[in-house]
């Protein structure tokens, strides 16, 4: 049976006839005509199926699910741009494309993200097979790697995820969005393939210009080793890292309280976490770390931090130590990860009177993760893996919106057009030149939305554009 929208339900309400106007209708079973327009009526054909439809269901308004979004010629093209230049550095390094399903079995993504497992989409086929769209391209990865006996291969992949979040758009959030990936299976002498990954992430970084960056270096077995020594039990260890992984978003007090009032840890077991994750440094606080009394006596961190030290020693080689800060806060809240981790951070200064740049967003990150690929093999053999994913949604929004910049193409146009036109595009400023404007040498700027314009000189306009536009 054909349902028909509330603009064909109307026009089946109108009054039967021949049809010798432009639009006939044609059901599912036999047909209809309907005289349209109806005779003498020479309102515009929208209004008169604004009109017929007033009587039944209200027209809905079209636009996209919550978290997602169509992109336009002109984004598809920056999209496109930007895709072939983070690809070409891959492909630079030696990796080759791999592609998976979007779907996976619902059991191969379960307990692989912490408290991220809520954010899976689940789906379920006709067949009652238990589904879900896949939340990342790395557990997809890893399942590939155990499916095919795969030992050894550098890969990349381009492609979109899922994940049931609450969106932020303007920060380049989405519930559908694309992930970039690099990873490095297989066995090789320690650090290498890991300095490897956080040199494409500076390559990218300071290829795509999109400013000043910090990338933060921690390791799992070091925070392990923090846990260890501050007191806590081992079975909490994955709650307590999903929670200083919250540090970079919040202060150290709602970090605590989260410890001590929701995962259950003593406040005393809170305060000595509090000395160590709050530490960020290079070289020189790795080895302050390896002669601390209680680290160095701590299997697990005393690995973690010479394999740290390795670490540094081959950035240093590569000549982006000045980008690279190792960062106790760190944590990654991903079940999978078990070595070393990191996230990129673009940086910007609150005003030039303050020496220390702040966070305006994560726009890369990843991490070791040795025991992954063994979850899925039937005899639990390991396949040691590193890997990046790069930010492609947050890099897009901030290039989109230093790409605003557009004429209308009128010979002679009336300036409520244009700021009509702004206003239909969704073109946030508008910067007005006209006799009075070129005589006192100042542009002004419209706020398209509050409609308030102010008179900018010419040499601070970019400076007043990028505030505005800030992120």
């Amino acid at each position: 049976m054909l349902r028909l929208g509330p603009i064909a339900a109307a026009a089946r309400r109108l009054p039967a006839g021949p049809c010798p106007g432009p639009l006939c209708l044609a059901g599912s079973r036999g047909s209809f005509a309907r005289s349209w327009p109806p005779a003498g009526d020479r309102r515009p054909l929208f209004r008169q199926v604004r009109a017929a439809a007033a009587g039944g269901e209200r027209v809905r308004v079209l636009k996209t699910p919550k978290g997602t979004r169509d992109h336009p010629p002109a984004q598809t093209a920056l999209r496109d741009r930007l895709l072939s230049a983070v690809v070409s550095c891959f492909k630079r390094h030696g990796a080759a494309a791999i592609d998976t399903p979007v779907l996976e079995l619902r059991e191969t993504l379960m307990g692989k993200y912490g408290e991220d497992t809520k954010l899976i989409y689940e789906l379920q086929d006709q067949g009652g097979e238990l589904l879900a769209l896949r939340y990342d391209l790395t557990v997809p990865f890893a399942r590939y790697l155990a499916m095919n006996k795969v030992t050894n291969m550098k890969r990349y992949h381009v492609a979109k995820v899922y994940r049931r979040d609450n969106p932020a758009t303007t920060r380049g959030r989405y519930r559908e969005f694309y992930q970039c990936d690099f990873d490095i299976a297989g066995q090789f002498d320690p650090m290498i393939p890991d300095a490897e990954c956080l040199k494409i992430v500076h390559e990218i970084l300071s290829d795509l210009q999109l400013g000043d960056f910090i990338i933060k270096v921690n390791d799992r077995r070091i925070l392990n080793g923090v846990f260890a020594v501050c007191g806590v039990p081992e079975s909490k260890f994955i709650p307590a890292c999903s929670t200083v992984d919250k540090l970079d978003k919040v202060p150290w007090e709602e970090v605590r309280s989260e410890m001590v009032g929701e995962k259950g840890l003593s406040p005393e077991a809170a305060d000595r976490i509090g000395e160590y994750v709050q530490l960020h440094g290079g070289l020189d606080l790795i080895e302050r770390l390896l002669q601390d009394p209680k680290l160095s006596q701590n299997k697990l961190a005393k690995e973690g931090l010479g394999d740290m030290k390795l670490l540094f020693e081959y950035l240093t080689l590569f000549g982006i130590t000045e980008k690279i800060s190792f960062d106790l806060s760190l944590a990654r809240g991903l079940d999978y990860y078990t070595g070393v981790i990191f996230e990129a951070v673009l940086l910007h200064q609150e005003n030039e009177h303050v020496e220390e740049a702040v966070s305006v967003g994560s726009v890369a990150g990843g991490g070791r993760y040795d025991g992954l690929v063994g979850m899925f093999d039937p005899k639990g053999r390991k396949v040691p893996c590193v890997g990046v994913s790069i930010g492609i949604e947050r890099i897009f929004s901030i290039l989109e919106q230093r790409l605003e910049a557009e004429m209308l193409y009128k010979k002679d146009p009336k300036l409520l057009k244009q700021l009509q036109y702004c206003e239909d595009t969704g073109i946030p400023l508008a910067a007005i030149v006209g006799e009075q404007e070129l005589a006192d040498r100042v542009v002004k700027l419209r706020d398209v939305a509050t409609r308030e314009q102010v008179d900018i000189p010419r040499e601070k306009l970019i400076d007043e554009i990028r505030r505005r536009l800030e992120p």
